[in-house]
């Protein structure tokens, strides 16, 4: 049996990646830091175990958006392709649900940060949402992970 591959990228083509399965977990949020690096309300995330995950083509500029987190983008069109928290254990590396060549393939499960939403904003999706980090996470893999800390 083969491993569930996902495959992405960034808007002009210059980066690309790819991720394989298990999917840890895979949710919206909504804190500051999300929506400042993408210009959005919400930003849908998919994490992987970082040991699945890598580059393919070209290499990504990064930018540590807090000491303990970085997210990477492409250096030509902006697309923000993936957020790392350095201090997972284990490590993983969430990407962008919408820079994945199929956007179809993994469906947000929850909704995290909910306290920053914008009043113009509306999520009535059915999904639970988390008012901070989401649920706790501690050792059992059957859990969501909440994404790393904002």
């Amino acid at each position: 049996m083969s491993e569930t591959r996902y495959e992405g990228g960034c808007l002009c083509g210059a980066v690309r990646y790819e991720a394989t399965g298990p999917v840890r977990a895979s949710g919206w949020c909504h804190c500051r830091l999300c929506q400042r690096s993408v210009g959005a309300p919400a930003v849908p995330w998919g994490s992987f175990f970082l040991k699945n995950f890598r580059w393919t083509k070209g290499t990504p500029a990064l930018h540590h958006s807090t000491p303990q987190a970085e997210r990477s983008f492409c250096p030509h069109c902006g697309t923000s392709l993936t957020f790392r928290y350095l201090g997972s254990d284990p490590a993983e590396m969430d990407v962008t649900l919408a820079s994945l060549d199929d956007p179809e393939a993994l469906h947000p499960q929850w909704h995290i940060w909910t306290m920053s939403i914008p009043g113009w904003v509306h999520f009535d999706d059915g999904r639970k949402q988390y008012q901070d980090n989401g649920p706790e996470r501690m050792n059992d893999p059957d859990l969501p992970s909440p994404l790393g800390p904002r």
